[in-house]
Parts: structure tokens; C-alpha cells; sequence
């Protein structure tokens, strides 16, 4: 089954689910008078609302490259993912404004057994879709299917508060109805927040997965001729589809042909442990001006803000000492720059020096 077929066989499952969900909880919401067992009714509706976009975003997404969008539509996911939290969002503005007033002039309820029964089965039962539809999304990378998990796990415990509150009101006669209604709205809110910062960060272009830019770095060290890994960026243009490029330090006695071939092996190796495909450029390593190279690495270690240093050159000719230095976002990195200058200006006095900035985007 590819990734398509079990993003849209999870979501039918979850539309059925919650349609079901849907007409009893607005029959005992009804039956009742029940603004939060009601507002719960809705809240499963526009679950089945976002499952049926999250299956056409995958539809849509799926779309081969072609000339005008040669890396494909995968970032459709994204949008159909705004959509969804839109739907969200909206429902919980809505059934805020209608419950805030039901504190202060409460409706009476009633509750049978039947009822309690039937919200205690959706308890049980949107909290085991929960479940199963995160661990789908979380297996194929689907960003929807996940947020969409996670909402229906929430929603479990939110009906769970509500069939507190019946009993509240069964046992001691009083009514939590807008206390509650007020609670699923502001949950409802928090959680559609939630979703639409996790989907913009993707959109925007987030920074890489530490832990997969660690795996990548070390599997291409693992590539004999290759000193270090460094410069990795990852870009994301839709779950399935991630493209980056490195720079990889090799030695300075290398043919074109050489490098071009250990640059093929490195492509292949990755693409086939991680389906990523990587533009790799080289860094030459050679044992000249030793002394200074390892007065730069002394000197950057003083310095807990300087995070590494890489691709050092040195020309000759120009007398010109160049290498690139990661310092901390939070840093601040044209002091550090300078500090950096005036101690190997003062060490190596015979050579100019120039520090190319680059950015820690990957760990």
C-alpha cells in the first residue's frame, strides 16, 4: 500500500467514525439540552470535515513534477493542513461565543442512562481513532494525519469532561454546561494554534531535524576520503520529498574525475539510506600551514559561542587565510568575528585574514 492509499484509507475510516459519533451525540445533545454533548456533536463534524481534505490535499500532492513546478506538488499537504486548522479554528470561536452566555443563564438538562452509556462508548472510541490515526501519520510522515490523531485524542478527554459534568449535573443538580462549553472552545482554540504553528514552521522552512542531520553527516564520514561533513541544509518540498546539498572535506590531490566519482558515492549512499538527494561540494584537506590551522581551532575554543570551523584555504600568492566560522543565533557574531581576527593577526602577522559567515541551520 503506498503512502497515498493509507493516508486516504485512514481518513475514510476516520469520516465514518465520526459521522457515526456525530448523530448520537447530537441525538443525546438534543434529547437532553446539552450545549457541550451538542457542541461535541459539531466538533466530530468538522473532524470529518478535515479528513475529507486531508485526502484530496494528498490527491493533489501526489501530482507528478512537471515544467512549471518541477519539484512537485508536495507542499499541497501544507495548504490542505491551513484548511484544516482553519475549520478548527472556527469551530472553536463558534462554540465559544454560544457557550459564554450559558454560564450566567444555564439550561436545564436531562440525562438518561442511554445517554451516559452512549458518551462513554464515544470516550472509548475517539480515543482509540486518536491513536490509530496519529501512529499512521507518525509512520508515513503525514503531517494532517498526526494533528488530526492528535485532535481526536483530545477530543476524548474533552467528551470525558463533559460526561463529568452529566453526572455533575444527574447527582448533585448543577449545571457545568457553559463552564464546560467554554473549556471544549478554549481546548478546540489552543489545539487549532497548535496545528497552524507546526504547519507555517514547515511552510517557512524549519530548521532541520537535529537528529537526522546528525545521521547524515555520520554516514557520509562513513564514506572512506571523506575528512567531515559540513554546510548541510535540508529543503523540504513536501513530506516525501526533502533535497539538500554539503560540502564534504577530502584531499587536495584529487582528480576531477576522483572527486566526481566519491561525490557520486556519496549521493547514492544517501539516497538509499534516507531517500534525501544531496548536491555535494568539496573541501579540500591538506597538511599545509598546519600551525595555523590548529591556532584557529585553539582559538575557537575559547569560545563556547563558536559552534565550528570548517573549509580553511589558504592562498598564497594573496597571502590571504580564509575559513568559515558557525557562530550562535544568539551570539553576538561580528564581536566574536573580531576577536578572532585580532588574536591570528597577532599569532600570523604575515597573512590577512577573512572569516566566512555561515549559519548554524543544522546540527
Amino acid at each position: 500500500m503506498t503512502r497515498q492509499d493509507k493516508i486516504v484509507k485512514t481518513s475514510i475510516i476516520g469520516i465514518v467514525v465520526n459521522l457515526i459519533l456525530v448523530a448520537f451525540k447530537a441525538s443525546v445533545g438534543i434529547l437532553s439540552n446539552s450545549i457541550a454533548i451538542t457542541l461535541d456533536a459539531v466538533n466530530n463534524l468538522t473532524d470529518a470535515l478535515s479528513s475529507i481534505i486531508t485526502i484530496i490535499g494528498a490527491k493533489l500532492a501526489n501530482k507528478k513534477p512537471d515544467k512549471s513546478h518541477p519539484y512537485g506538488y508536495g507542499r499541497i499537504e501544507y495548504f490542505s493542513s491551513v484548511i484544516i486548522v482553519a475549520i478548527v479554528l472556527w469551530a472553536g470561536f463558534t462554540s465559544l461565543m454560544e457557550s459564554w452566555p450559558k454560564i450566567f443563564n444555564p439550561d436545564v438538562t436531562s440525562y438518561s442512562a442511554v445517554s451516559l452509556i452512549i458518551i462513554a462508548v464515544a470516550i472509548i472510541v475517539k480515543f482509540s481513532l486518536g491513536r490509530y490515526v496519529k501512529n499512521i501519520g507518525e509512520s508515513i510522515n503525514s503531517q494532517a494525519l498526526v494533528a488530526s490523531g492528535s485532535d481526536a485524542f483530545f477530543d476524548s478527554l474533552i467528551s470525558l469532561s463533559t460526561l463529568i459534568g452529566a453526572l455533575v449535573s444527574v447527582f448533585f443538580g448543577i449545571s457545568l454546561e457553559g463552564i464546560l462549553g467554554v473549556i471544549i472552545s478554549v481546548v478546540i482554540i489552543k489545539a487549532g494554534i497548535d496545528m497552524l504553528r507546526e504547519t507555517v514552521d514547515s511552510m517557512i522552512g524549519a530548521r532541520a531535524d537535529s537528529e537526522l542531520s546528525k545521521k547524515l553527516k555520520e554516514s557520509i564520514c562513513e564514506v572512506p576520503g571523506v575528512y567531515g561533513a559540513y554546510d548541510l541544509t535540508l529543503h523540504n518540498y513536501g513530506p516525501e520529498d526533502i533535497q539538500g546539498s554539503v560540502h564534504v572535506e577530502v584531499d587536495d590531490n584529487l582528480t576531477a574525475l576522483e572527486i566526481q566519482k566519491l561525490s557520486r558515492i556519496i549521493q547514492t549512499k544517501i539516497i538509499n539510506e534516507f531517500s534525501i538527494i544531496l548536491t555535494v561540494g568539496v573541501y579540500a584537506h591538506y597538511e599545509s600551514y598546519r600551525d595555523i590551522r590548529n591556532d584557529i581551532y585553539e582559538i575557537a575554543s575559547r569560545y563556547p559561542e563558536i559552534l565550528e570551523i570548517h573549509g580553511f584555504i589558504v592562498y598564497e600568492d594573496e597571502k590571504l587565510v580564509t575559513f568559515d566560522m558557525i557562530v550562535d543565533f544568539d551570539a553576538d557574531r561580528q564581536a566574536i568575528k573580531q576577536k578572532v581576527l585580532d588574536e591570528l593577526k597577532s599569532k600570523h602577522p604575515q597573512f590577512n585574514y577573512f572569516i566566512i559567515d555561515d549559519y548554524d541551520v543544522s546540527d
